[in-house]
């Protein structure tokens, strides 16, 4: 290929005797030197989720020292008490650097879940857990997953193939039952089925363009060309997806399509924020249950968490610094507030994925959640024991009710763990310190 290609570049086709084009993303080239068991009778799919919370445990109040089964739960976890048999507690698994900074809000929750410690804030060294997953069994709905944000910021998310491509979160409920439930929903429980139109045209288009792509990919650089093969499949992917809208679903008994919510106000206000992960929580359990995704995220509070209470200016991720313990009962009464109001939080999620039925069992049967901080304790960025639950039973997949000590081992393992549960053929995950091909076999099945 002669002269220098611009962003400008398209790859062009023909579809129903008109023009089509697509464009095309960065590449060096563009560059300077420098580089600036359904109703149908299928198996019931086994879904994979994470959700998030900011600033951890007050040290001494989240779990007790027994491990394996029978562990208790302390005062700030006290609201999980009734989902104990769901849910695997993973204590005292550290997080080595390896002559790494410890950026703080922002190594803990990176090196759990990409098994990689970052150099800096902003740095993603590797995908995420979700988008391994996702990449594994995310091709098969309408969404490979879906990230939601309490927070009213769609920036907080922790899902992200590297660093240049973090999975911008939904914060609006309205915004996200119109994007999940809205024109391009199918209902599987109607008898009526009539393909949208406007798919049928998108995807003929995205076809139409492959005789270009294959000349513009000869004059490449190596580089460039696996970044448009990556390109590449990404637009087959997005295809095949909407070939599945093409189709009418199977009739499926656990999908009930709620009402919409209606448009409520964002905001930082810890109020405000329950109140949105709560509706927001019901709109994606029910997406999921309507077999719209697979894989989801769902974030509670940011890693530097900036809830407060009505009409206080004081934050939590302020208060862990600022509060003086108190003399009487031997921590940060304020900041253990906001701590409890987490795991209620938390709670409500399992309970809403709890009460959706879905054959013999539940929605949270056939579910994994990973549900992680940033730090063990705020106040020091403590990076040792940095707080990791499952919750769930994955279909059978997993053993559950158990807290696990993990006595200074690279907290990459449970990584490695969920990843094999959910069926992908990986044997080791990890870089440096954080490398590990030594599963939790205590939860194995």
């Amino acid at each position: 290929m002669t002269g220098r290609m611009t962003r400008r570049r398209l790859l062009k086709g023909a579809f129903q005797g008109s023009a089509v084009a697509v464009g095309i993303p960065f590449l060096d080239c563009f560059l300077n030197a420098n580089g600036t068991a359904m109703a149908s009778g299928a198996p019931i799919p086994v879904r994979f989720g994470t959700w998030f919370w900011g600033l951890g445990h007050t040290p001494g109040r989240g779990i007790g020292e027994k491990t394996g089964a029978g562990y208790e739960f302390l005062d700030e976890c006290r609201a999980l008490d009734p989902y104990k048999s769901q849910i695997n507690y993973f204590s005292t698994f550290n997080t080595p650097l390896d002559g790494r900074p410890n950026n703080v809000h922002y190594t803990g929750w990176v090196g759990c879940r990409t098994g990689s410690a970052p150099m800096k804030v902003g740095d993603i060294p590797a995908p995420t857990l979700d988008v391994l997953i996702s990449d594994a069994i995310g091709s098969g709905t309408r969404f490979r997953s879906l990230e939601v944000a309490a927070t009213g910021n769609p920036r907080d998310s922790h899902s992200a193939r590297d660093s240049g491509s973090l999975n911008a979160a939904e914060v609006s409920p309205i915004a996200l039952y119109a994007r999940v439930f809205g024109p391009g929903f199918a209902d599987p429980n109607k008898a009526d089925f009539k393909p949208d139109p406007r798919i049928m045209a998108r995807q003929s288009v995205l076809s139409a363009v492959q005789e270009d792509s294959q000349d513009f990919v000869k004059g490449l650089g190596r580089a460039d060309r696996a970044r448009m093969e990556e390109y590449f499949t990404s637009i087959r992917q997005l295809e095949n997806q909407l070939a599945l809208q093409l189709e009418k679903p199977a009739p499926n008994e656990a999908c009930a399509v709620p009402v919409s919510p209606g448009d409520v106000p964002l905001g930082i206000e810890i109020q405000t924020v329950s109140s949105n992960h709560k509706t927001l929580a019901h709109l994606l359990a029910m997406a999921v249950a309507c077999n719209q995704t697979k894989v989801f995220n769902m974030l509670y509070s940011a890693s530097l968490s900036a809830l407060r209470k009505e009409g206080e200016a004081a934050t939590q991720h302020t208060l862990t610094h600022e509060e003086p313990v108190d003399p009487t009962a031997g921590y940060q009464l304020e900041t253990a507030w906001f701590n409890h109001r987490s795991m209620e939080a938390l709670a409500g999620f399992i309970e809403i994925f709890s009460g959706i039925r879905e054959g013999d069992g539940t929605l949270l049967d056939n579910t994994l959640i990973f549900a992680n901080s940033d730090t063990n304790f705020a106040k020091l960025h403590a990076l040792d024991g940095v707080p990791v639950m499952t919750i769930g039973k994955a279909g059978g997949r997993i053993k559950t009710g158990l807290h696990i000590a993990g006595n200074g081992d690279p907290i990459s393992r449970i990584g490695l763990t969920v990843q094999q549960i959910m069926g992908l053929p990986v044997d080791k995950w990890g870089a440096r310190s954080l490398m590990t091909s030594k599963p939790i076999s205590e939860i194995l099945v």
